[in-house]
């Protein structure tokens, strides 16, 4: 099972790939400065060295089409297609008194958080 797992701040959204199986960490990164000039991506494949490359990401969104774009190409993509993702887990800066521990991600949830928002108005809305 190949996991990914994000971690969206107000203007950085890091990421890890992970697989599940074999226990061992696949790739990892951050894309820094999200809706900012000068936004680029951070990306190590596990063993080898990381990449830099500046790319223009005016949202969150954007940020998440670079990395599954730098995880599924160029010179050393580490999966074939997103289709080998599995399963995606993200964490949330503060989920009240209603999220104290991990959920599957439907409307409902989706609808508590954006209802909680306030309680991190930095973290919270871009996830």
């Amino acid at each position: 099972m190949t996991v990914l797992v994000l971690n969206s701040g107000s203007s950085s959204l890091k990421y890890f790939l992970y697989d599940w199986d074999k226990q061992r960490p696949l790739a990892k990164g951050i894309v820094e400065r999200v809706s900012m000039e000068g936004s680029f991506i951070r990306h190590t494949v596990t063993g080898k060295s990381d990449i830099k490359i500046s790319r223009n990401c005016e949202t969150h969104r954007e940020a998440i089409n670079l990395i599954l774009d730098v995880l599924t190409g160029g010179d050393d993509p580490v999966l074939n297609s997103i289709d080998e993702i599995d399963a995606v887990g993200h964490r949330v800066v503060h989920g009240g008194e209603k999220f104290n521990k991990s959920v599957l991600i439907d409307e409902e949830a989706l609808n508590t958080f954006k209802e909680l928002s306030n309680l991190a108005p930095l973290h919270n809305p871009p996830n």
